[in-house]
């Protein structure tokens, strides 16, 4: 078969997630579902799509509650592929789903019933990735609870710790505060057995957050939020984020949950280690109203995130293509925000397949907006598999 037939090139006045970390012209040549070449100049042959936008690898959000109606502890296998099959319209092409603090039986309940639903959404496709899921809790600060229940925050015992150890192969990663009594051995425990262990919703100081990470945690949720903030004298945990090489960060850059100087500060200080996540609950992509996360009601209101009936934010119903443009309006210059939504995050879960455009690499692709960073069209494997109405007519396709 000839290549031309075997293969299709894609090329776009603005690319980004080459090597070269430019914002020019490029291509991308993609064959069997991945990318066989990608780069700035001329194709290899005449382009088979052209583009008008910025092109980028697909995106990729390591912390979602739910999204469309769907709160993803209550979802059922046909709620979890629709909101996979819905999530391509905000150019999400990789996604780990996450289960906040409940007793640890219902927590086990919910992450089997997720994996079943997982197995069989990724085995169909034209839906977007999924991953194994985050826990988030129960082993929290009750200091730095945010919306998480009080009652079921518990230390990380090794009989609390067995059954989500027993159940590796189906988590990407917890969230723990490093603080709480054993919990520098239950990273290493959770780490042995194939968890990644990120820090969060922690009053921890310099010091125990440093020795989560001598223990093998890699991870900071939600930055800024929900943990012990940064004081010259004090650094915290975010003072301790911003400054250990060895931890990226998940940030929420909604417009709700970090201040633009704060965004901008972040990424200074911590180049490459942001990864934008939304931290969305079931009420992204839905009108105002009455919301759900992790089984307690959340009122959204024109204007304001999601919040408790005391408050307290609870997650974001802002998509991730919209983040990115959050990020960009603080300042953060462009290759550094589609690279916090694509391959830093990708890199964090250990997924070197995706987040970048290079060859061997998935070709999950994601068409963006010049101005705003929203997108217009979604592909996964090399084929499209979601385009805006107001992109179809524009894309020689």
């Amino acid at each position: 078969m000839s290549e031309t037939v075997s293969s299709t090139v894609i090329r776009a006045p603005r690319v980004v997630g080459l090597p070269d970390d430019g914002t020019g012209p490029g291509w991308v040549q993609i064959r069997d579902g991945r990318i066989a070449g990608a780069g700035r100049g001329a194709p290899p042959r005449p382009a088979d799509v052209a583009l008008d936008g910025l092109l980028a690898p697909g995106l990729v959000d390591a912390q979602i509650n739910g999204a469309f109606a769907v709160d993803f502890a209550e979802a059922g296998t046909a709620e979890v592929r629709r909101t996979a099959e819905l999530m391509l319209s905000t150019g999400v092409t990789t996604m780990v789903p996450t289960f906040i603090t409940s007793p640890v039986e219902e927590l086990v309940a919910q992450v089997w019933r997720y994996d079943q639903a997982r197995v069989a959404s990724n085995a169909t496709g034209h839906a977007t990735r999924l991953l194994h899921a985050h826990v988030e809790g129960p082993f929290l600060s009750p200091r730095r609870r945010g919306a998480h229940r009080e009652e079921y925050l518990i230390d990380p015992t090794p009989e609390a710790l067995a059954p989500l150890l027993a159940m590796a192969d189906k988590i990407s990663y917890v969230t723990l505060a490093p603080e709480r009594d054993g919990a520098v051995q239950a990273i290493v425990d959770l780490i042995a057995s194939g968890i990644r262990v990120s820090i969060g919703h922690s009053d921890a100081d310099d010091t125990a957050v440093r020795a989560a990470a001598d223990a093998g945690a890699s991870m900071v949720t939600h930055l800024y939020n929900a943990q012990r903030p940064l004081h010259h004298r004090d650094p915290g945990v975010v003072g301790a984020a911003l400054t250990d090489p060895r931890l990226t960060l998940g940030l929420i850059s909604d417009g709700y949950h970090v201040e633009p100087t704060a965004i901008r500060l972040a990424f200074s200080a911590a180049p490459k280690r942001v990864m934008l996540v939304t931290d969305a609950v079931a009420a992204l992509g839905m009108p105002p109203g009455i919301s759900v996360l992790g089984g307690q009601e959340i009122v959204v209101a024109p204007g304001r995130p999601p919040l408790r009936s005391d408050g307290t934010i609870a997650g974001a119903d802002v998509p991730l293509d919209a983040c990115l443009g959050h990020a960009l309006a603080a300042g953060v210059d462009l290759v550094d925000v589609v690279r916090a939504a694509t391959r830093t995050p990708a890199d964090a879960l250990g997924c070197s397949d995706r987040g970048r455009l290079e060859p061997g690499t998935l070709a999950d692709l994601v068409l963006l907006g010049e101005d705003d960073l929203r997108a217009k069209a979604t592909w996964l494997g090399g084929e499209l598999v979601w385009t805006a109405d107001d992109a179809r007519e524009e894309m020689a396709l």
